[in-house]
């Protein structure tokens, strides 16, 4: 980082921000000022360049065409990609993860490019996801159970450079099992949530990947209560 305040990128807000996406925003920014470190957030709307200088980048979920219009500002503005290379973490939900990935098709049967941030094409699925999620994660989060909520079409099938976020128990993830995508310090996923309000553990690996080193530990009480009453909800019928 070029200065001891975490820039947190949150990119176009106003396409890619639903089901309260945006919020991984305000919890990454409270976990580091908790900690007595701080943090800015930078929003970036449609139009403006995405800077490349910034530490952390998050992108949230949208409906088709607004994912479109996302991933074609982003190949315009490859601000993002030159930040990537240059070590920057990034977190994409839902339509953020396919706009993160080589490839994704939307309902109108029309392919778009996506960055090839991770090695993920999405195709629409047979039926939507709509439910509680919750994943056993990958190692990068052992024992820690990913829990959130989707609401997608996409079905995600992850190439030899991406790995599983985590293993479905619960829901439908990717749709062949495993849920999210994971390229060096690119994530994504299909939790919403906020994801990172539900997931304290996620949220503080990409902190500690952004600033470093490693953080201690931080109890939140209302956040383990959240978890445990969102973990707790039962499987919906068909």
């Amino acid at each position: 980082m070029a200065d001891s305040t975490v820039h947190i990128g949150l990119l176009l807000p106003e396409l890619l921000g639903t089901y309260g996406d945006t919020g991984n925003a305000q919890v990454l920014g409270k976990r580091l000022q908790w900690r007595g470190l701080d943090a800015e957030v930078v929003p970036v709307g449609l139009g403006e360049p995405v800077p490349s200088t910034l530490d952390l980048y998050l992108l949230g979920g949208g409906e088709d065409g607004a994912q479109a219009l996302a991933a074609a500002h982003l190949r315009k503005y490859p601000g993002l990609r030159r930040a990537v290379a240059a070590g920057a973490v990034v977190f994409g939900v839902c339509a953020g993860l396919q706009v993160l990935g080589t490839r994704f098709r939307g309902l109108d049967g029309v392919d778009h490019d996506g960055l090839g941030l991770l090695d993920v094409t999405t195709e629409p699925g047979e039926q939507r996801a709509v439910a509680e999620l919750v994943a056993t994660p990958s190692e990068l989060l052992a024992g820690e159970s990913l829990t959130g909520f989707e609401n997608h079409l996409g079905a995600s099938k992850l190439g030899a450079d991406s790995a599983p976020l985590g293993r479905v128990v619960r829901g439908t993830g990717n749709g062949d099992g495993t849920e999210g995508a994971v390229t060096d310090r690119v994530v994504g996923t299909y939790l919403h949530g906020p994801a990172l309000a539900r997931n304290p553990a996620l949220a503080d690996l990409l902190l500690a990947w952004t600033v470093g080193h490693p953080l201690g530990p931080l109890r939140v009480p209302e956040v383990e209560r959240l978890r445990g009453e969102r973990l707790a909800v039962p499987r919906r019928r068909r």
